[in-house]
Order: C-alpha cells, then structure tokens, then sequence
C-alpha cells in the first residue's frame, strides 16, 4: 500500500510519465527496454491502454550469468492492461514458460491505504496476502545503494504545488490537512517461480524486489511533481511516442 499527497486524477499522469523517464533511462546501446505495443484496448466492457514490452536483462548481469544463463532466459515480456483507476501487469520469461509469471494488480483509491481486501479476494486467498505499508518519505526502507538526496520526499518541497517535504507524521497530519489531496495505490502482487529446492527463496527475493521497485518509484514520482502536475494525458501520450522514436532508434 504506497499512500501519496497527490489525486488519483494527478498520479494517472505522474504514474505515465514517470514510467517514460525511467524507461528513457534504462535504455541504452540497443539494450534494455523494447515497446512492441502500446494502444488502445476495450474487452468485457473494460476500457484501458494496453502495452507489451520486453526487456532484455543481458547487459543488467554479471558476465557469469550471461555464460550459464540459457538461452531466452534473460528476456522478459510484460504485458500491462490499464484501465485506470485498476490496472494490472503480467511478466513471463521466454525460458520458463509457465513455471514462472509476476503478476500486478493495482487499485487506485481516493484514501489513505484503509481499505482492507480492495482486490475482492475470498477469504482462503485474503488470508495468504502480508500487507506490506510503504512509506515514501521513510528513509529506513531506502537501500544506501538506491539513495539519491534530490529524490527524498523528506527533503523536497513542490513549488507548484507547495507540498512537501513529508515529516515522519507526514500521513497522521494529511488526515486532518483538506486541502491536500490524498490516494493509495494498493499493489497486489502474485508471483509463481517453480523450480525445485529454489521456490521460496527466489520468490521471496521478488517480493522484496518489488517492494524496493515500488518505494523508489514513488519517491522518484513525488519528487518529480513539479515536472508533471500541469501535463494533460495528451502530452503523456505525445511523451511516450518520443521515447518510443528514441528507443527504436537506439
């Protein structure tokens, strides 16, 4: 549950365009991200953006891993359905077929992440899901590694908007603060790795990967607010048709 001092109208853009920088930013030497497809869906009366990437790990890895790491093993796809406010992703693995998939569901909610079962899971399933609170300005939950001091919501103050920076009471004081928009993004994530004597440990180790995915990305989103809170979804769209050219191009 990553609770944000933004709308859920304001973070449909700053969720899009954060994505394109970061994508922008991954990409490099005919490596990284590939967009094959990024356009309109409307299936069972569901309306959205749909989008298929792959992305090609090769150059992320140790050279090791690259000699041992079979072929189509280090290529992943992942498709995104985005009917905002719900949206869900799915990332499979060339290698493993069905023996592997990281699955994201996300809720989108006007409130500040307490809302218990927002994915309508039943009970048996409910029981087996850990909540997970991600605090953006929280330092602590911020690898040293992964720390950048212009993206610390602790530090950072909006000049567009005036929010910011986030204390450590930051959530108890936006409940009483209306004129400041709030909103939860609640992430459900699902993940299979099947593969004998490494299950749990490897599908752990996802979990906290994603997590970490998530806290940085957010803090990044704040942090970039000033970039973002005055686009329209039409400049979002014209955005991720340059990086598209750019990447094609690369």
């Amino acid at each position: 549950r990553v609770v944000l001092p933004c709308s859920v109208e304001e973070y449909q853009v700053g969720q899009l365009f954060s994505v394109a920088e970061a994508s922008k930013n991954e990409t490099g030497g005919g490596e990284g991200i590939e967009v094959l497809k990024n356009e309109p869906y409307e299936k069972d009366g569901e309306k959205g953006q749909y989008t298929h990437k792959i992305y090609h790990l090769k150059s992320k890895v140790p050279g090791f891993v690259k000699l041992l790491a079979p072929e189509g093993s280090l290529v992943f796809h992942e498709k995104a359905w985005n009917a905002y406010p719900y949206c869900k992703t799915i990332v499979t693995n060339e290698y493993m077929k069905d023996n592997f998939f990281i699955k994201i569901e996300t809720w989108h909610k006007p409130d500040l992440g307490t809302q218990e079962n927002v994915h309508k899971l039943d009970s048996s399933t409910w029981q087996d899901v850990t909540v997970v609170p991600i605090d953006i300005a929280d330092r602590s939950q911020v690898s040293t590694a992964d720390y950048k001091p212009d993206e610390d919501p602790a530090k950072f103050k909006s000049v567009k908007t005036g929010r910011g920076p986030l204390g450590p009471t930051w959530k108890k004081e936006l409940v009483n603060k209306t004129d400041c928009p709030r909103m939860c993004a609640y992430k459900l994530v699902t993940v299979k790795f099947k593969w004998w004597g490494l299950q749990t440990k490897v599908e752990n180790f996802i979990h906290e990967q994603e997590k970490r995915i998530f806290t940085n990305f957010h803090r990044q989103l704040f942090c970039w607010i000033d970039k973002w809170v005055e686009l329209t979804m039409d400049d979002i769209r014209q955005m991720e048709a340059e990086t598209q050219r750019e990447l094609d191009e690369v």
